[in-house]
């Protein structure tokens, strides 16, 4: 059952990923490659310590070691390329703060930004901004 809060990979999402993700590794038994990504993104999302990571995804260790192996090894980028691939309709949404600033943050005076000297060019027409 899924509680409120819980990501999970979409069966399309992780057909897309599967291929891409190392196998054979040498270790212990290893934990499922679905339910670690479901925690890699929960907590990308969510925020948090790694070791605050939900137990529905698996030992917090794991998730966190996954995240960082697959980071050095460059395996982000094919999977997110991949999930672009296997989005319906071309819809790509990306994350991003801002934060507003006062106008005169960037310290600037304000009022025209050119001077009228240097407002004409060589041969006496105004010169091109573009």
């Amino acid at each position: 059952m899924i509680m409120a809060g819980e990501f999970w990979l979409t069966d399309r999402q992780w057909e897309a990923i599967a291929p891409l993700l190392p196998s054979n590794q040498p270790g212990a038994r290893r934990v499922d490659d679905r339910r670690v990504l479901s925690g890699i993104v929960h907590m990308l999302r969510n925020g948090g310590r790694w070791q605050d990571c939900p137990a529905c995804y698996g030992p917090p260790t794991t998730i966190y070691n996954r995240y960082h192996r697959w980071s050095q090894r460059g395996i982000w980028t094919g999977m997110l390329a991949a999930l672009v691939q296997a989005t319906p309709g071309g819809l790509h949404l990306i994350d991003s703060t801002t934060a507003k600033a006062h106008r005169s943050a960037a310290g600037g005076k304000g009022g025209p930004t050119s001077k009228p000297s240097a407002s004409h060019g060589a041969g006496g027409g105004p010169k091109s901004i573009l």
